[in-house]
């Protein structure tokens, strides 16, 4: 058994989502379990936003063996504590919360407007202990690594840029609102990925200020298309299914239930969007024979994806291990939002703590492991299908079927 075909670049996608990202890690071990214990590195293109940056600069950085790889992203997601993300203490969540209200009483004066809610220094001490970021160019230059990249969002430009390292031939690419920039990647650069809106403080990147990613990445699989993708395994943080339509009207949603809602839009509705696109564009050049090809159709090449999401819903998950949140922040989100379960949503982006990102992690590695005969065929190069994943998803994202 071979690693990566040499014809083929598989490219991984990690978005974001909070603490969720703790089942994109099962997935990986998972993988890491499947493939021979010395692989090196199964995706030459690795792309990631938010959370999903965290894991993919670990991924790049480590490339040369994939198994060690995992495994540090493991010891580090398996023994997460809140305040090992952000500050926790009693002290600094009464400044935060002091600080939020005299501004909206006082409309600034005096105070100033503060930045988020929450201190992402622990963070930012822990990733810089970890993450050997010269490594990543490393694993380029021994052919382990095609590119890296790592997106934010632009406040003053309004605009997601795509920063990335990778070989020489790669070029920098420019498209309404979105661009990608040949970088050496560094700490800043994911921690203006993660740096998700009025939550944690926005990153300054030279002339800008930078916010999570995932804010203007309305095609999250544009990067690894950009950087040579043939085909393309994603790893979700929730399933696409559709809420039940409520039998009766509820009360009206909390602050926390919106800011929920709003979390869950900015992580994967746009990923839902550019999925269809794809498998879409891939349906139609499929039509046509490939000696028929001509014109502008003839310069489009379809890309493979598989589509890897929980198969249980990860806000019960958090809800069953809510309390494992420390006191303060818990008062917090009641502050915010109340015991409704509505709640759950936001509980599970915010929940970094080790009981809940264990469980994810085996979530992720089981519901790996009941499709390891496709995942090892999707990154060894192996004949694949267009598209795999759920079948209720591929039924929506599809442009030819029934609606009965």
């Amino acid at each position: 058994m071979t690693n990566q075909s040499d014809s083929t670049k598989t490219a991984l996608v990690l978005p974001g989502g909070g603490a969720r990202g703790a089942f994109q890690v099962g997935v990986l071990k998972a993988l890491a379990a499947i493939l021979p214990k010395t692989s090196t590195n199964p995706f030459p293109i690795i792309s990631g936003t938010s959370a999903g940056a965290v894991n993919s600069v670990v991924l790049a950085s480590r490339a040369e063996h994939y198994r060690s790889a995992v495994a540090e992203l493991e010891q580090v997601w398996a023994h997460f504590r809140c305040h090992h993300v952000y500050k926790t203490d009693h002290l600094t969540m009464l400044k935060s919360s002091l600080h939020w209200l005299s501004s909206f009483v006082l409309g600034g004066w005096l105070v100033g407007a503060p930045k988020s809610l929450l201190n992402p220094a622990p963070l930012r001490e822990l990733l810089s202990s970890n993450v050997h970021f010269p490594r990543i160019q490393q694993a380029v230059d021994a052919g382990h690594l095609h590119a890296v990249a790592v997106t934010a969002a632009g406040y003053g430009s309004a605009r997601s840029k795509s920063f990335f390292e990778g070989v020489a031939e790669l070029r920098d690419w420019d498209r309404t609102r979105r661009l990608g920039v040949r970088t050496d990647l560094h700490l800043d650069h994911v921690m203006a990925s993660i740096a998700v809106p009025m939550i944690f403080p926005p990153q300054r990147i030279a002339n800008d200020y930078f916010g999570d990613g995932a804010m203007r990445q309305a095609t999250p699989l544009s990067p690894a298309v950009h950087l040579g993708a043939d085909r393309i395994l994603v790893i979700g943080i929730r399933d696409e299914t559709g809420e039940k339509e409520p039998t009766k009207l509820g009360p009206s949603p909390s602050l926390g239930q919106i800011a929920g809602y709003m979390l869950d839009t900015l992580f994967m509705d746009g990923l839902y969007s550019d999925l269809e696109r794809v498998t879409r564009i891939n349906e139609l050049i499929d039509s046509v024979p490939e000696s028929q090809r001509s014109g502008s159709i003839a310069k489009v090449r379809p890309i493979d994806t598989m589509l890897v999401v929980p198969s249980e819903d990860l806000r019960e998950i958090a809800f069953r291990h809510r309390q494992e949140l420390p006191l303060a922040i818990r008062a917090l989100l009641r502050g915010i939002g109340g015991k409704s379960p509505g709640e759950n949503r936001l509980l599970s982006f915010l929940l970094f703590e080790k009981k809940y990102t264990r469980e994810l992690i085996r979530l992720g590695y089981r519901d790996a492991m009941r499709v390891k005969d496709e995942l090892l065929d999707f990154v060894t190069g192996a004949d694949v299908p267009r598209l795999f994943a759920p079948d209720w998803i591929k039924r929506d994202l599809s442009a030819f079927h029934s609606d009965d």
